[in-house]
């Protein structure tokens, strides 16, 4: 899976817009979304439309976030992600590995001067994935030191018409090109 742009080049300035809330949340998602694409020889998903569904827990407070969006997936962009993932600045892998339909992977990367370790599994059956995911952030980021994320993805048919690999509707029904490079 991609990761945005802003995130290749810069997390913090798009985080800076977010609540942290959201932000931290969005930021557990790139780490998944990093190891999904880094997964070494991962099943191959569907091409196609899919919903992507997220429930996250911060910690202090125990704020909730639940969103869902929709990603346009193609097997180049697949590929495209992938690459972009192995290149992505002040992260690395730490441990991972593909036993049949489970992938586990440990990451760890600096954002924001914080030091973010996500372990996560995500179980690849057919046209649905699930992912957990713990996260911790030393020292806290924006206040949050902890965050647990559930996904759900599932496949919903053909992408709409003029629709392109990467395409993702975010749950405010803004449309990212997450796969189109950055002069079109």
């Amino acid at each position: 899976m991609e990761l945005p742009r802003a995130y290749d080049r810069s997390m913090t300035t798009r985080l800076g817009r977010m609540s942290v809330g959201v932000a931290v949340l969005a930021a557990a998602s790139v780490l998944l979304l990093r190891d999904r694409a880094l997964a070494a020889d991962p099943p191959a998903l569907k091409e196609g439309l899919w919903s992507i569904h997220s429930r996250g827990v911060q910690h202090p407070g125990d704020k909730k976030n639940d969103s869902t969006s929709t990603l346009c997936r193609t097997h180049a962009y697949e590929a495209q992600a992938r690459e972009r993932a192995k290149n992505m600045k002040d992260c690395s892998t730490v441990k991972e590995e593909l036993d049949g339909n489970k992938y586990s992977i440990e990451s760890r990367c600096m954002i924001e001067g914080s030091t973010v370790v996500s372990r996560s599994t995500t179980v690849f059956r057919g046209d649905t994935t699930h992912t957990e995911a713990h996260i911790t952030y030393t020292p806290a980021l924006r206040g949050v030191r902890e965050s647990t994320l559930v996904q759900d993805q599932k496949y919903l048919g053909s992408c709409p018409a003029g629709a392109e690999g990467g395409d993702l509707m975010t749950p405010n029904g803004t449309m990212q090109h997450l796969g189109r490079s950055e002069q079109q």
